[in-house]
């Protein structure tokens, strides 16, 4: 099976990579990230140029990126950029329905793109004050769409999912499985 350039750093799809059986190189993509009025635009086309940054670099290899925010209220969720902004974040989302959208790209060494995303429903328990500020001060949340991460600490504040799990950590990995089982990447791994 060949080797995937994962346009990212994130350590968490580098462990749902590793856990697929996925064999990849990761490639710190230098594309500026946009945000739109529409999520699916959002995740799509920031996925798009990760892809398209790191292909260029690797032209002749196959190239997965993906983006991955969280939806509220008709307004985009990113990443923190500091303990206020995480404690905001927090404070919005907690008590509620949120939907995290990932944008899903594949480039394949014909120049061939495929494109797909993933969007699940979270519920976040209510939370107080010193709960929020507690969470902060583990440093979880810096780094983490929405300001929280389902595989960690930020876990014991979910109450449900409705959707893809791996989604929510930043891979929707079945999704993924599917699109390279398309393209036939899978062809001797599973024969």
């Amino acid at each position: 099976m060949q080797e995937i350039i994962l346009a990212s750093t994130s350590e968490r799809r580098f462990k749902l990579l590793e856990d697929m059986g996925i064999t990849y190189k990761a490639v710190a993509p230098e594309a500026e990230e946009h945000v739109f009025d529409d999520p699916v635009k959002t995740v799509s086309l920031n996925a798009l140029r990760k892809a398209e940054d790191v292909f260029s670099r690797y032209p002749n290899r196959l190239v997965l990126s993906a983006d991955t925010i969280v939806y509220l209220d008709g307004k985009i969720i990113g990443k923190p950029q500091d303990r206020e902004d995480a404690f905001n974040m927090l404070s919005l989302i907690q008590g509620r329905w949120h939907s995290v959208y990932t944008g899903v790209t594949l480039i394949l060494p014909t120049n061939k793109v495929y494109e797909n995303y993933c969007k699940t429903d979270v519920h976040m328990m209510a939370l107080s004050k010193g709960e929020i500020e507690y969470y902060i001060n583990t440093g979880e949340p810096m780094g983490k769409a929405g300001a929280y991460a389902l595989q960690g600490i930020g876990g014991i504040f979910v109450s449900e999912i409705r959707g893809n799990y791996s989604n929510v950590i930043g891979l929707p990995t079945s999704m993924v499985r599917q699109m390279l089982k398309d393209i036939g990447f899978f062809t001797s791994f599973f024969n």
